[in-house]
C-alpha cells in the first residue's frame, strides 16, 4: 500500500499505509444522550492532536443510531479534519436507506466506509434480511462498488477466532467452518474491499496464524488488528463472554486475582495490551485499531508505552489541522493559511469556511478572500454545547461583580476550570505562559488566546513541532483578551515604549483601533527543506473584525443565557459585553522579545 492513489482521485485509508511505519487509529460509538455527544466531541477533538490515521464510527446495532452516526462522521469529517471511516450495516435497511447513506457520506467529504452484517436487532438472536435489502456484507460491499466504484475505500471485518455464527452453540469452530468463513472472507475482498479490520482479541498467536491462512487463499489486502483496552473487569468479562473471544490462562489468572481493584485492573490491562501490541507490531501489523469505547485514558497509555506518540508532530503538517481534500479537489492548492484568532475554536471556522471554492493557500489575501459564512447560534455554540448545569458549576451559579467573571478567568489558566467559551483545556505550549498570564487575568486581562514565541525550533519538536522532519519552526509571541476601557487606555500608554509590539482593539460596536502597520501579519512560520518559507497563522484586520461579532457574542449566548433576564449575574455579563474591548497584542521580537513587559504585573 502507499502508492495505490489513481490520477485525480483523493488518498483512502488504505494508501494511507506505509510498510514499516505502523499507524493507530480510533473508533468510537454514538453515545445515547446529548451530553454524551458533547463529551465525545471533546475527546474527539483532544485524542485528533495525536494524529491518527483515521477515525471511525459504529453504525448501531439494527441501524438504531443511523441518523446520528452521519451527523458525527460528517463532523468529524469537516470540522475536525479527521480521515474518517463511517460503519454501514446490512442490519434493519433497505437498499434505498443505504443508498441515501451513501450520497450523505460522499456530500460530506467522507470516503472511507467499513461494510458489516451487522448484529441482530436488539431483543432478537437470529439475525435476518431486511426486505429488499442485503443478505450480507459482500452484496453492500458489490453494491457500492457498482454504484460508486472506486470513490470509496471499503474496509470489511475479519475474525481470527471465527464469526459467532459459526459456533454459537459450541465452546469454538470446526476446522470445516473455519476455512468457510476464511473464503467468505475472501469473497468479500474480491467483490472489492480492500482492508480487513479484525474483531477483538488477546491471543496473539491465533491472530497470527490466522493472518498467514488469510495470506495463503489469496487475501492480500491490508488487515489491520482491532484492539479493545481493558478498562474494568465487568466490561472485559462482558465483551468477551458475548463474542466469545478466547482467553489465555495467565491473562484470566491476573485479572481475576485484581479484580475487585478497579485501579490495579486498569494498570494489568494496560500493561498486557501494551504487550500484545508491541509483539503485533514486531510480527509486522501494520497499524493498531484501537477500540476505545469512546474513553481516552487507557487508549493513549498503551500508544505511551509502545512509543507511537513520539513522533506526533512529525506527522503534524501544519499548526492546525487541515481540511481533508475532497473528490475532485486533487489539483486544487491546499489549505495553507489561517487567522489565529480561531486557534481554540476550530469546528466554527471550518463551519464558516465550509462553502468556500477555494482556500488561501501561501499567503493570505493572495486572491480576494471569499467572505466568511454568516454568524449564526450553531456558530456560537460548539457542535453541541456542554449542558447548563455543567456550566453554571464552572462559571458560577450567581455573579456578584466584574471581579466574579475574573476569577473564573484566573482559574481557568490555572487549571481550576475546564473551559471557557471561548476555549477548551490549556495547549500544551501555553504551559511556559501559565504563570504570566494568571497574573494577567487578576490584572484584569481576560486572556482567551496566546502562544509564545519560538525561534528555530526543530520541526520535530514534541510541543511547537510541525511540518516534518528536517526544519525549523518560528513565532511571534501573541496574546488576545478582553479588559475593561480604562485598562486598555492605561495599557495603550505604556506600548509606546516597546517598539517591537503591536495591537489591535475593537468593540462590541465595531469601534476599531490599531498601531499595526500593514492588515496581515504572519505569526507562526516553518523553513523546511526544498520547499518555500511557509506561513501558515496570521493576523488580519479583516479577519479580526469578523472574529469579533463571534467572539463578544459567546458572553451573552455562552454565559448570560445561565441566568435570568435583569438579573444581577445576567447585567455583570452583559456590562462587560457592552462595553469590555477585544485587544490582541503582537510581539514581532521572536528572538529575545518579552511580550508581557508592557503590562506591569
Amino acid at each position: 500500500a502507499g502508492s495505490a492513489q489513481h490520477e485525480g482521485k483523493m488518498p483512502k485509508i488504505v494508501d494511507k499505509i506505509v510498510e514499516g511505519k505502523p499507524f493507530y487509529s480510533f473508533e468510537y460509538f454514538p453515545p445515547k444522550t446529548a451530553a454524551g455527544v458533547s463529551n465525545l466531541y471533546e475527546r474527539v477533538e483532544r485524542m485528533g492532536k495525536l494524529e491518527p490515521l483515521f477515525v471511525d464510527i459504529t453504525w448501531g446495532a439494527g441501524g438504531s443510531t443511523s441518523d446520528l452516526t452521519l451527523e458525527l462522521s460528517s463532523n468529524f469529517q469537516q470540522q475536525f479534519c479527521l480521515e474518517t471511516q463511517m460503519h454501514l450495516t446490512c442490519t434493519n435497511i433497505s437498499k434505498e436507506s443505504v443508498a441515501a447513506a451513501l450520497k450523505t457520506a460522499k456530500a460530506n467529504g467522507i470516503q472511507n466506509i467499513l461494510c458489516l452484517r451487522g448484529d441482530p436487532p436488539k431483543g432478537e438472536e437470529k439475525w435476518t434480511a431486511t426486505e429488499g435489502g442485503f443478505n450480507n456484507a459482500v452484496d453492500l460491499v458489490k453494491f457500492i462498488r457498482a454504484e460508486y466504484g472506486d470513490f470509496f475505500g471499503i474496509s470489511v471485518a475479519g475474525y481470527p477466532e471465527g464469526h459467532i455464527d459459526w459456533f454459537k452453540d459450541d465452546p469454538e469452530i470446526s476446522k470445516d467452518n473455519y476455512w468457510k468463513d476464511m473464503q467468505y472472507l475472501k469473497d468479500k475482498c474480491d467483490a472489492g474491499a480492500d482492508c480487513i479490520i479484525t474483531q477483538l482479541f488477546y491471543d496473539v498467536d491465533i491472530y497470527l496464524q490466522w493472518v498467514k491462512d488469510c495470506r495463503s487463499v489469496g487475501i492480500k489486502v491490508p488487515i489491520i488488528p482491532g484492539i479493545m483496552p481493558i478498562n474494568t473487569y465487568g466490561g472485559f468479562d462482558r465483551m468477551v463472554g458475548f463474542c466469545k473471544t478466547k482467553i489465555p490462562k495467565s491473562v484470566r489468572e491476573g485479572l481475576d486475582a485484581v479484580k475487585d481493584n478497579d485501579e490495579a485492573v486498569k494498570e494489568f490491562g494496560v500493561q498486557f495490551v501494551t504487550d500484545m501490541c508491541r509483539r503485533l507490531i514486531q510480527e509486522g501489523a501494520p497499524g493498531l485499531h484501537m477500540y476505545s469505547l469512546n474513553l481516552e485514558k487507557a487508549t493513549v497509555d498503551i500508544l505511551t508505552n509502545l512509543g507511537l506518540l513520539k513522533d506526533t508532530s512529525e506527522r503534524r503538517s501544519l499548526p492546525w489541522r487541515a481540511r481533508i481534500p475532497q473528490e475532485g479537489a486533487a489539483n486544487k492548492p491546499l489549505e495553507g493559511v489561517r487567522p489565529i484568532y480561531w486557534a481554540n475554536r476550530p469546528r466554527s471556522y471550518m463551519a464558516r469556511t465550509l462553502h468556500w471554492d477555494e482556500y488561501p493557500n501561501g499567503r493570505w489575501g493572495d486572491a480576494r478572500s471569499p467572505a466568511f459564512g454568516d454568524l449564526t447560534n450553531y456558530h456560537l455554540g460548539e457542535i453541541h454545547i456542554v449542558d447548563e448545569a455543567d456550566r453554571k458549576a464552572e462559571w458560577g451559579a450567581e455573579l456578584s461583580s466584574v471581579a466574579s467573571v475574573h476569577s473564573v478567568f484566573g482559574d481557568y489558566v490555572e487549571g481550576k476550570k475546564k473551559r471557557l467559551p471561548w476555549c477548551c483545556g490549556v495547549e500544551s505550549e501555553t504551559e511556559a505562559m501559565r504563570s504570566n498570564l494568571a497574573q494577567l487575568n487578576k490584572a484584569g486581562f481576560l486572556t482567551i488566546n496566546s502562544q509564545p514565541r519560538v525561534n528555530a525550533a526543530p520541526s520535530e519538536d514534541a510541543v511547537h513541532g510541525w511540518g516534518g522532519p528536517g526544519g525549523h519552526v518560528y513565532q511571534k509571541a501573541y496574546i488576545e483578551f478582553f479588559c475593561a476601557p480604562d485598562v486598555f487606555q492605561k495599557l495603550k500608554s505604556t506600548l509606546d515604549g516597546h517598539k517591537s509590539i503591536r495591537y489591535s482593539a475593537i468593540n462590541a460596536k465595531g469601534d476599531y483601533e490599531s498601531s499595526a502597520k500593514g492588515p496581515v501579519t504572519a505569526v507562526t512560520w516553518g523553513v523546511f527543506p526544498d520547499r518555500e518559507v511557509q506561513q501558515p497563522t496570521v493576523v488580519s484586520e479583516d479577519a479580526f473584525k469578523v472574529w469579533k461579532d463571534e467572539a463578544f457574542g459567546l458572553w451573552n449566548s455562552h454565559w448570560k443565557s445561565l441566568y435570568p433576564a435583569g438579573s444581577a449575574s445576567a447585567n455583570v455579563i452583559q456590562q462587560i459585553h457592552d462595553t469590555y474591548h477585544l485587544v490582541t497584542v503582537v510581539d514581532n521580537d521572536y528572538v529575545s522579545g518579552n511580550i508581557f513587559a508592557p503590562f506591569a504585573v
